[in-house]
Order: C-alpha cells, then structure tokens, then sequence
C-alpha cells in the first residue's frame, strides 16, 4: 500500500509533545512522506495552546519550511468536540486559519455518552466545513453506531481515521482494533475513504503507519478508499 502522507501529529504547542515544527518535518521526510500535517490540539485539551495559535496561523509561510526539507506542508488543527450538537473548541476566526481540521472525541474535554450521544456528537461536527477528518472514532471510550458514521461520512465528505497510536499494543485505547473491523466493514458498505494517522507526539512516530495497515490488511480493506497513497488527492479532498 502506497503511504505518502501523515497528517496528525503533534508538536511542543500540544503542551503533552516533545518536538517541534521543523523536527516532525524532517522526521517526515526521512520516513518517506512528501506531505505532513501538523495538527496540533485545540484549546479544551489541558495543556495546550491559547486560540491565538491558531488564529495567528494566517501568517504561517507553509512554503518557507516544506520547500526547505523537500516535503510539502500543511497547518491543521485537532478539534475537540464538546457537545451532541457538535460544537468544538475554536471558533470560526481561527478555523479560517487552518489547512484542515481532525474532529475527535476525548475524555479530558467531554464526558463519553451512549451509543446515540456520541454518534450524533460526530455527526453533527461533521457539518463544520472545515472538518475533514474523524479522529479514532473507534476508540471505545465513546462506543458509536459505524454505519450511521460511514453513512454520513460518505455524505459530508469526511474522512474516518486509522489512528495508529490507537492500535499500538498496550496504548490508551485498547480495544480500537476490533472496532476497527466494525468501522471498516461500514466504510466498505458505503464506499466511505478512510486516513491512516499516526497520531505522533514525538518525531520517532511520524509517518509510522504499521498498526494501521494490518488493521486494514486484516480487513482486506480496498486499497482506492485509502487517501495516503496521493498527496494530490488530499490536497484536493480538503479543497472541497
């Protein structure tokens, strides 16, 4: 499977990472990617950065720092979703800044509800137009109906994530890979496009997709609804 992106990753203004901008870009480059992501997480996460960060991302010269390591780059941001009616953690001015933006659901910022609650707290993110990817919605800390998800993804022109890190044996979210089977069985169902994330928060991560492909390989997911093989066509999922 061609593996040519990473678009979520974490850098020092995460408050929980330890790299910074210009070091996950070279992580990148050595790994293989030809485009990276950062996208950092928004306000609500303790520990991380003020709006402002993301407000200011206006003045970012992607070019200055992609060019100079030969990797193209993009400024997004991870969301935190608040509520069953989707709102998140930046607001309107700030998002105008970002590349792309991933909508996830974390403990720290939201209480896990029932199957409906999260379900319809996904959803309902996906109507922001800056929202382009679903982090881990398999994480089972928030249980969720995956054909509604792939459904809707389909339709809104979402993007659901393969997170690596929620794979990893022993990680945080134990139990993501047999949801994973459910979530990818519903994208297959709707010909919903999926990302693999890597989710680093250290340069050792970036582009580091393993976990990822043999969740996918297991569930003999096709290759074409898989968006990392083409910076191309990210680029242009995001314009849409």
């Amino acid at each position: 499977m061609k593996d040519l992106l990473d678009v979520h990753m974490h850098t020092l203004a995460s408050g929980h990472a330890y790299n910074t901008i210009r070091e996950m870009i070279a992580a990148g480059k050595k790994n293989g990617m030809q485009l990276v992501g950062i996208a950092d997480h928004a306000p609500a996460m303790p520990s991380s950065t003020h709006r402002f960060y993301f407000e200011n991302l206006r003045i970012f010269d992607r070019k200055a720092y992609g060019d100079e390591a030969g990797v193209e780059l993009l400024m997004g941001v991870e969301l935190n979703i608040l509520n069953t009616t989707g709102k998140v953690d930046l607001e309107e001015k700030a998002l105008r800044s970002v590349d792309y933006a991933i909508a996830s659901l974390h403990d720290p910022c939201i209480n896990p509800g029932s199957v409906l609650d999260n379900t319809t707290a996904i959803m309902s993110a996906m109507f922001i137009p800056q929202v382009k990817i679903i982090g881990h919605p398999d994480n089972p800390t928030f249980p969720v109906d995956f054909d509604q998800i792939a459904k809707a993804a389909k339709e809104r022109h979402v993007l659901l994530e393969c997170n690596n890190s929620s794979y990893r044996p022993g990680g945080s979210r134990e139990g993501s890979r047999e949801l994973a089977k459910k979530m990818l069985q519903a994208c297959k169902k709707y010909g919903t496009h999926v990302i693999m994330g890597s989710d680093a928060h250290i340069d050792l991560d970036v582009g580091n997709h393993l976990n990822s492909q043999q969740v996918l390989a297991a569930a003999d997911f096709p290759e074409e609804l898989v968006i990392n093989g083409s910076p191309e066509a990210f680029k242009e999922w995001i314009r849409e």
